[in-house]
Parts: structure tokens; sequence; C-alpha cells
């Protein structure tokens, strides 16, 4: 059974959206433009065998371009 991939906000865990892909495979890779490196660091694998994106959402994308010094903080929606 295909499972989508889950985009969520890495700031305020907010789910952006879905695509219905089965797998992380490299035509996923080279669509958005990820590494390996990257892949590692943005792509969870859940335990039913689901993905997540970890990417950023229109309202922290806002927040940080109006108060850039929020990226030198790990946490900054409380």
């Amino acid at each position: 059974m295909a499972m989508p991939i889950r985009y969520k906000c890495r700031h305020c865990e907010t789910e952006i959206g879905q695509l219905p892909f089965d797998s992380i495979d490299d035509q996923f890779l080279k669509k958005h433009e990820i590494t390996q490196e990257e892949q590692h660091i943005y792509i969870k694998n859940g335990a039913e065998g689901d993905y997540t994106v970890q990417c950023i959402c229109e309202e922290c994308q806002d927040s940080l371009q109006k108060f850039p010094n929020y990226y030198a903080l790990k946490k900054w929606i409380q």
C-alpha cells in the first residue's frame, strides 16, 4: 500500500500537504533538488514506513523575513 509523503513545517509543525509518492527515490530527489546530505536532514522516516519532509510554511517564512534574528534561535515558536 502506497503511503503519501507528508510536508510539515519544521518550525510550527503544521502539515502543509501530501503527495502520492510511495517512496523516496532518485526521481523524487531530482524533482525536489535534494542532495543526499539534505535528505538526512530534511526527510524523516516514520515508524509505519511513511515519510515526512521538513520544510517551512508561508507564515513562518514571513516571520523569518520580518525578524531575521529568529534564524539564530533553535526553537523560536513557543
